[in-house]
């Protein structure tokens, strides 16, 4: 009624009520009657708020990328931005103007100038797997940029949420991808086989070292036994020499032994020799008939046959003819 309206905000928007031209009111979540003739209501909203942004930029080897993200804001000088920008509402609290997209699309445009010289001074293959750095150099551009600072917005956080290339691009990547990793993947294999040959050449090398090892323990062992059995032949030996010695010394000793055996049979014999020619010595031109006959103790028939034989026989080239029978013999020596 007669042009008087009323109106109210909520705890997020900061509200400036101007009436003529003039500065009336201004704070957070008001809400009051107003004429609507003669007034003004700028409502700035001061809660965070998020855009969307999505960009083309080429890098140094001339590929075109595509950045898309999130910027998050708040408006920290509300009055100083109504300033710049058209926030004033109608009797229903909405937007007479779409100055709220000019604010998201300069802080887009400083977003993307700030990444634009960073990506321009690498190449496409640095662009898409530093993401992360992209976000930080746009953060860091917005946060020092002149434009942000005079519309009175401060940036919470920027998110960079995809680095793409173009579908062909892309394409070509995922196969120059596809061969350097099915290259890696035969390297791998490659690796994997010589490492199984060198296990085995290792293992082989191994098994020879232990047969050399064997092989010398056995040698060793030969040798030690060829040494004991020297060590044994040479003991022989000199226990052999030991005994030949000592049975060259006995022998030795019964040599001089038997020479004096010798010499003392020798002596012995010639005492005899000595003794028996002193005995004999007086019978030596006495006829052997009368040595008989003084030998002979008494009458034999025997020692007279045998008298008469021997006489027979030392004249036998005088006998003619002589016969004994064996009865003859018998009866001769008879007693």
């Amino acid at each position: 009624m007669f042009g008087v309206k009323y109106i109210k905000f909520d705890a997020m928007t900061h509200v400036i009520h101007f009436k003529n031209g003039k500065l009336k009111k201004e704070g957070r979540g008001l809400s009051f009657f107003y004429a609507s003739m003669s007034s003004s209501i700028v409502a700035v909203p001061i809660g965070s708020n998020d855009i969307q942004f999505i960009f083309n930029e080429s890098t140094t080897d001339f590929q075109t990328v595509s950045v898309q993200g999130q910027i998050t804001y708040k408006i920290e000088k509300p009055k100083q931005l109504s300033d710049l920008l058209n926030f004033t509402v109608d009797y229903r609290g909405k937007l007479n103007s779409n100055d709220n997209e000019k604010l998201k699309q300069r802080l887009i445009n400083e977003a993307q100038s700030a990444a634009t010289t960073f990506i321009q001074s690498i190449t496409l293959k640095n662009a898409i797997t530093n993401a992360k750095l992209i976000e930080e150099k746009i953060n860091e551009g917005l946060n020092n940029s002149k434009t942000a600072n005079s519309l009175g917005v401060s940036i919470m956080s920027v998110n960079v949420i995809a680095v793409k290339p173009t579908p062909e691009m892309s394409k070509a990547l995922e196969t120059t991808t596809r061969e350097a990793l099915q290259q890696e993947a035969d390297a791998a294999i490659y690796e994997r086989r010589n490492f199984a040959v060198e296990q085995e050449r290792k293992i082989k090398e191994s098994e020879l070292n232990t047969d050399i090892a064997v092989q010398e323990k056995e040698k060793q062992i030969a040798e030690k036994r060829m040494e004991k059995e020297h060590l044994e032949e040479k003991n022989r030996r000199k226990l052999r020499e030991m005994r030949t010695e000592a049975d060259i010394a006995v022998e030795n000793k019964r040599k001089q032994l038997i020479v004096v055996k010798v010499e003392n049979e020798k002596k012995e014999a010639d005492a005899k020799k000595y003794s028996l020619k002193a005995q004999l010595d007086p019978y030596k031109d006495i006829d052997w008939k009368i040595i008989s006959a003084m030998n002979n103790t008494g009458n034999s028939a025997k020692n007279d046959i045998a008298v008469a034989f021997r006489e027979m026989a030392e004249n036998a080239e005088q006998i003619q003819n002589l016969n004994i029978t064996p009865d003859l013999l018998q009866s001769l020596t008879e007693e």
